[in-house]
């Protein structure tokens, strides 16, 4: 698939298997009110009015599933078995993009003026964007018995959101670097040297992840 340069493509990674949800379909296809996350994270993404194209990468039994979810306007593409897996597969078409955001399906209520923020940042020249919020518990650093070995300073720590954001030259580079199985694509732009920097996320950018996670979400909506 080939863009017109200065695209912002939007990669959607939706083969979560959805298990500690407790659902036997993928997480992406679960319902929230009358639309499955997958449907709601695309349309945040295209209200967002940042946002070009948009890639969702899917197991390949599940292609026509997915078209079904979000329309023709969205490239839907077989992924693999792992998340970096399908990453490479969504970059593999992306075209000559020159941003690329890469955003859970799960974090299906993410109000697009975030996602405009992460692509004006990386816009104005920042190669890596990443949403975060400040983290509210104590952490601790536990060894496999159960033990605790550290309490890190919280005032230092973030959790992170998506959409991440990067040039997309960077992430490709991150991506031909390595053969690791991630779950975070800022952390493998970080180990090529490249800055990643912050913005404030927003607490409507929560994973779906548990079901108590899926009432939340359904009492917000």
């Amino acid at each position: 698939m080939n863009g017109t340069a200065g695209d912002v493509v939007a990669l959607v990674p939706a083969a979560g298997k959805g298990l500690r949800l407790g659902y036997d379909e993928p997480k992406a296809f679960v319902c929230l009110g009358t639309d499955s996350l997958l449907t709601r994270s695309v349309d945040g993404l295209w209200a967002s009015g940042a946002v070009d194209r948009i890639v969702v990468i899917v197991p390949a039994d599940l292609l026509d599933a997915a078209r079904n979810h979000v329309g023709a306007d969205v490239l839907v593409v077989a992924g693999g078995d792992e998340r970096t897996d399908s990453v490479r597969a969504g970059l593999a078409a992306v075209g000559d993009a020159s941003i690329v955001l890469v955003h859970d399906a799960a974090r299906a209520l993410t109000p697009p003026t975030l996602i405009a923020r992460v692509v004006a940042e990386v816009r104005a020249g920042r190669s890596a964007v990443i949403p975060v919020l400040p983290v509210v518990d104590t952490i601790k650093s536990v060894d496999l018995m159960g033990a605790v070995v550290g309490t890190p300073d919280r005032a230092s720590l973030r959790a992170v959101q998506t959409p991440q954001g990067f040039d997309a030259d960077v992430l490709r580079r991150a991506y031909d670097a390595t053969t690791d199985v991630s779950t975070d694509d800022a952390g493998l732009v970080e180990r090529i040297g490249e800055t990643v920097h912050t913005i404030v996320g927003d607490a409507l950018a929560f994973k779906i992840t548990t079901p108590h996670d899926l009432l939340l979400a359904q009492a917000l909506l």
